[in-house]
């Protein structure tokens, strides 16, 4: 959960800037208890670990970079707090029209999350992102990569002018660093690193691929002005490696399951709306998706009319197999 305009996590923010200053008091034991483990009790409560990951959750972004075991205890005086609090508004038996609903917008939540973990994040496992990547992997073809630096100046003149000092010895970064108009380069002597195909105006790119390394291009007019290509380096871009891109395939994984789930629900529930803007847009949408179907299933229907008339003109097609013709 995260709810990151609590008024609590306020508590939490200033204890942590009070707590950041004193030396840690959790013993090794305790910050190894996992579980249901009880860590404190506020009043007969009891404060398990389940509780302080419940409010690592909820305002653990809002922590910054703390210490581990201030940022543990941290969490704990916080729920400490909510449980303070929490009493004292049973305590005080004030009229609170609002605590009813709000309990029960938190409780649907709570399921919500629990729904999703179990039905959702359960069901994607690293295994399966990684037969995923290695089934995409297998199909990749290393590209081409070309380390380069550049000199951007405004005229031909300029660059010829540039060229000439280079053929006499001068040394390319230092001309990038005196003459060159790209912002983001010119301090560290034109480098532009490695960059495949595609990543370039389409003039630049060519003559990057075109040469060797070590080698000077001829001045290249784009749309920005006219360049200067020193190439440095040749090689076949590395393919990615698991490790490199497991968090972004199983949060790809896992937002296509929740879309899939979310749209099972949906299809079987009663869902009514009353906000006459949202109900328009929702109206709206549904002619859209409806008119997409419609074409979709028109286009299967003219593939299928297609195939079966190149299956007629095959030679042979419309004669009948020797046994039906007995």
């Amino acid at each position: 959960m995260c709810t990151k305009s609590s008024p609590i996590a306020a508590f939490a923010l200033t204890a942590a800037l009070a707590l950041s200053a004193v030396p840690p008091t959790i013993s090794p034991a305790i910050a190894e208890t996992t579980g249901n483990a009880v860590i404190a009790t506020v009043n007969g409560h009891d404060i398990t670990e389940r509780d302080v990951k419940l409010a690592e959750a909820e305002i653990g972004s809002d922590l910054g970079q703390l210490a581990a075991d201030t940022r543990r205890r941290v969490l704990v005086e916080y729920v400490i707090e909510t449980q303070l609090m929490a009493d004292a508004l049973d305590q005080e038996k004030a009229k609170t029209p609002n605590l009813d609903r709000n309990l029960a917008y938190f409780k649907r939540r709570a399921k919500r999350e629990t729904y999703f973990e179990n039905k959702v994040k359960s069901s994607v496992s690293e295994a399966a992102a990684k037969t995923f990547f290695d089934d995409r992997v297998k199909g990749l073809k290393p590209e081409e990569e070309v380390k380069a630096r550049h000199i951007l100046v405004e005229t031909e003149d300029e660059a010829r002018d540039i060229k000439e000092k280079l053929n006499r010895g001068a040394e390319f970064a230092d001309l990038a660093k005196e003459h060159s108009r790209d912002p983001g380069t010119k301090a560290n002597g034109g480098l532009l690193g490695f960059f495949s195909r595609g990543q370039m105006v389409p003039q630049f790119e060519q003559a990057a691929f075109s040469i060797e390394p070590n080698e000077v291009s001829d001045p290249v007019q784009s749309r920005f002005g006219w360049h200067l290509i020193l190439v440095e380096e040749k090689r076949k871009k590395p393919l990615p490696k698991f490790d490199e891109v497991k968090d972004r395939i199983l949060n790809g994984m896992i937002h296509q399951k929740a879309q899939s789930v979310a749209k099972e629900l949906r299809d079987g529930a009663k869902i009514e709306y009353f906000d006459a803007g949202i109900k328009k847009q929702v109206e709206e949408e549904q002619k859209k998706a409806a008119l997409q179907q419609q074409q979709q299933q028109q286009l299967i229907e003219q593939l299928k009319k297609m195939q079966d008339a190149q299956e007629d003109a095959k030679p042979g097609a419309s004669e009948k197999p020797a046994e039906e013709k007995k």
